[in-house]
């Protein structure tokens, strides 16, 4: 269980702060404390790591991690991703869905058009985005579209096993 594709992240290492080894937390977590219920870490490639205290500061988090002792220590792990087992995330409710399964799913529309693969999934704020690319430009000239990741009135079904999402959107779009 040791490959990279086992893992997700779920935050970043910030800049140091302070002297001791303690360092920023950029938590992609949906409340971002809740980064710290995983454990253990893994920052940047394989680098594994406990994390000894945390504490809010400000708006954002601080944390000290087991064998960072130096502000030195801190600032080469700075910038690094953190990451955690995927099997570590808790189990979703019928129709939740990770970003990370939506990628590599097919999507097609009602009518049965090949709109193309899900490279990724990002929020704009209103909501989520999936970022489709077809294989090459296809019969309206498009090679990649962005399509509103919104159950019912845009997304009609996700098959998790079958790896399709079925999306109501005009392909000429």
């Amino acid at each position: 269980m040791s490959q990279a594709s086992d893992k997700v992240v779920i935050g970043k290492i910030g800049a140091p702060y302070g002297i001791k080894g303690w360092v920023k937390i950029n938590a992609y977590t949906d409340t971002p404390e809740g980064i710290f219920d995983y454990s253990p870490w893994f920052v940047g490639e394989q680098a594994e790591y406990q994390i000894d205290h945390w504490r809010p500061h400000g708006k954002s988090l601080v944390a000290k991690l087991v064998g960072i002792e130096s502000r030195d220590d801190a600032e080469r792990i700075k910038n690094l991703d953190i990451a955690i087992f995927a099997n570590q995330l808790p189990e979703l409710e019928e129709g939740e869905f990770y970003w990370r399964e939506l990628t590599g799913m097919q999507v097609v529309t009602t009518q049965g058009y090949e709109l193309g693969v899900v490279k990724d999934v990002f929020n704009t704020g209103a909501n989520d985005i999936l970022q489709v690319k077809a294989k090459s430009k296809d019969a309206f000239g498009q090679k990649e579209r962005l399509i509103p990741f919104v159950l019912e009135e845009v997304v009609q079904s996700v098959n998790k096993e079958g790896k399709v999402i079925t999306v109501d959107w005009d392909p000429g779009f």
